[in-house]
């Protein structure tokens, strides 16, 4: 007797929807993720759609017709609920494009919750394409499966970010001068890692960041990182310390 095919099957192609999602809705899918969905995927009526919508979780959609250049998809059940985030911020220097695009792509595969530009004195960078940062996080989410994306924060000035640091949350900085092991210094709790640019934080930004009471200055490794580097392999410690690698000791409600 031949088994029953898996539905939805694991290859169905999964789309970031920015809409509250519902069971019976029917959306119109126009634009870049039609062009994928028809041109690409070759998708045909009936044929099984996921969607997320950071908001809701996961849904299963069923193409229910099929035009030259959108696409109607009514939603047919909730696959899942969107996931519990642990509560970890990634606060980072603007680096050069490409370098910061990955940082996000990555902090979104790894779950982080919110990730924070910081402008410093050396960085070279003193804008950033939130948009475009925003389009690698979801198109990372797609891929990974993931029901949740990071919050993008306006940049915000160092000296800023630090006068209205909240209290309870642990400020682990990647201090090049040294600092407790990562994996030594972490507690449960809320907490944001942040890490500086390429040329590393000026004396004066290291003693304001010192001055913070929930501060505590960090080492990832005898090895010098690039900033790119720095801040992916320190959110990894952290999740494998007190993230949901370890079963979660620092969630926050993912609803």
């Amino acid at each position: 007797m031949p088994a029953t095919p898996a539905w939805p099957p694991h290859s169905a192609p999964r789309l970031f929807i920015d809409q509250p999602l519902a069971d019976g809705m029917e959306l119109r899918i126009e634009g870049g993720q039609a062009h994928y969905l028809l041109s690409v995927m070759r998708m045909k009526a009936g044929g099984a759609v996921k969607l997320f919508d950071d908001r809701t979780g996961e849904w299963l959609g069923e193409v229910a017709q099929t035009g030259k250049r959108d696409l109607i998809v009514r939603i047919a059940a909730r696959l899942r609920d969107r996931e519990a985030v642990p509560d970890l911020w990634l606060c980072v220097a603007p680096i050069k494009r490409g370098r910061i695009d990955w940082v996000a792509e990555k902090a979104s595969e790894l779950g982080v919750a919110r990730l924070v530009p910081v402008a410093t004195r050396r960085a070279v960078v003193d804008k950033l394409n939130a948009e475009r940062l925003r389009a690698h996080m979801i198109e990372a989410a797609e891929q990974c499966e993931r029901t949740a994306l990071p919050e993008i924060a306006d940049m915000v000035s160092l000296d800023a970010l630090l006068r209205d640091w909240p209290a309870e949350r642990a400020l682990f900085f990647a201090d090049e001068e040294g600092g407790t092991p990562l994996a030594q210094a972490i507690r449960p709790g809320p907490a944001a890692i942040l890490i500086g640019p390429e040329g590393g934080f000026d004396p004066a930004e290291r003693e304001a960041i010192r001055a913070v009471s929930a501060a505590v200055p960090i080492s990832l490794g005898p090895r010098i990182l690039r900033a790119e580097t720095a801040a992916i392999a320190a959110v990894s410690v952290w999740m494998a310390a007190a993230g949901d690698w370890s079963n979660g000791i620092a969630r926050r409600s993912g609803a």
